[in-house]
């Protein structure tokens, strides 16, 4: 067992989290009972490439208890729990490559590290470890039986190598599934990203016009949480359809030229760079906090503000101060990465229990599939959505109608009409 952890010491720390996020997650928990006498991952090699963190300790614990072997790394270098870590490496016994703040250089030798396994199964947020498999396509990606990309950035690259006959073996998008998407990244990130904001500069949110660049599910819930804190949201969007939605749905929208001049903290949520470039950049009001809550550090131009800067000052452990030339001072959160993570400790664990029992499902059917997947990226079923969708309700005391067999035959035919 080999690892790279900040300090193993901390394992005692990390522990008590995991067992903590571990009484949150039943749905995963009851997956763990389920199929621990039968190992169906007995046999197979499974590389994870997610954030470090709590959440992700339960996920480990629970495809090692049915029988995979493991190896992990972060999928991102600022959002390493290293007591988590830590834990993972002296508890678990899992190789494990992941330390906050690491370097570029330092965060892929760390998925090659975890790649050293020859997995036979991949588990992926962003896609990097995916992509990284396929650069050694003749010694590792030809053996995979498949892989599961956990984010929506991720599964955006993995089907651009679908679409360039790229991809090499087949991957679940996870993320797709309802019960991620719907409740991840709408519930989680809109908690989850204001905790970071909040967390980081204790500012008060209520009264603050609160930018939100776009309007998908992470923006939804983000526009959602702030608007319930008393901010007065406004979102930018590129996508006509979007922009009516948040209108509809009671926000400002405007374009970025014109919020920059009035907002008071701007999130990024659209998966896409430059979204907050010099121009925007120059028109902010001292005072203003920037924030990103997409997957990488693109959407705010670091290159954009460094331009626009006379000075720089870390003035927490989160947060940095930018002097501009004009005078005016702004605050970016996190080095633009993901500021859930970066200042916070990412998604309850309630909602992240939903996204990764499609984790375990997915890699379960990975394993269990007798024929040969084709090399492309895989929607979940709707009878997992349902089956954890059931699982969530009944671990929370909730009971749903069902249908009788009229009402089915009535909604499946076409012979009933007015």
């Amino acid at each position: 067992m080999d690892h790279r952890v900040k300090d193993i010491s901390l394992a005692e720390l990390g522990k008590k989290k995991i067992d903590w996020a571990e009484a949150h997650m039943p749905v995963l928990i009851s997956l763990r009972k389920k199929y621990e006498d039968s190992q169906p991952l007995k046999g197979q090699r499974v590389a994870g490439c997610l954030h470090v963190t709590k959440e992700t300790g339960v996920l480990v614990r629970t495809l090692k208890a049915v029988g995979a072997e493991l190896s992990w790394c972060a999928c991102n270098p600022l959002s390493t729990q290293d007591d988590v870590a830590a834990s993972i490496a002296m508890d678990e016994r899992i190789s494990v490559f992941a330390v906050r703040g690491a370097s570029t250089e330092q965060y892929y030798q760390d998925i090659h590290s975890a790649m050293s396994i020859r997995p036979s199964i991949t588990i992926d947020d962003g896609a990097d470890l995916t992509v990284e498999m396929h650069k050694e396509i003749d010694g590792l990606a030809s053996t995979v039986r498949g892989g599961t990309e956990e984010t929506t950035t991720g599964v955006a690259r993995l089907r651009a190598m679908e679409r360039s006959k790229k991809l090499k073996y087949p991957i679940i998008a996870v993320n797709d599934a309802e019960t991620k998407h719907d409740f991840d990244n709408y519930y989680g990130t809109g908690q989850s990203a204001l905790d970071g904001i909040i967390r980081a500069t204790n500012v008060l949110v209520s009264g603050k016009n609160l930018v939100v660049a776009g309007y998908g599910h992470v923006g939804k819930g983000i526009a959602k949480r702030g608007s319930g804190f008393g901010a007065n949201v406004t979102v930018t969007e590129v996508d006509p359809i979007a922009a009516l939605k948040a209108k509809l749905d009671g926000y400002s929208v405007s374009t970025m030229v014109d919020a920059a001049t009035t907002g008071d903290i701007f999130v990024t949520t659209t998966g896409c760079k430059d979204v907050v470039n010099e121009e925007h950049v120059r028109r902010m009001k001292n005072g203003a906090i920037l924030a990103n809550a997409g997957h990488f550090n693109v959407e705010i131009s670091m290159d954009a503000i460094d331009r626009s800067s006379v000075s720089k000052e870390n003035i927490n452990e989160h947060t940095t101060q930018f002097e501009l030339s004009n005078g005016n001072k702004i605050y970016l959160i996190g080095e633009g990465r993901l500021v859930n993570l970066a200042a916070a400790e990412g998604h309850p664990s309630e909602v992240m229990d939903m996204s990764f029992a499609n984790q375990f499902m997915s890699v379960l059917k990975l394993a269990q599939t007798k024929s040969k997947m084709e090399p492309i990226v895989y929607d979940i079923e709707k009878s997992q959505d349902q089956e954890i969708a059931f699982a969530k309700l009944a671990s929370m005391g909730v009971k749903i109608d069902k249908l009788t067999s009229e009402q089915k035959n009535y909604i499946q035919g076409y012979s009933e009409g007015t």
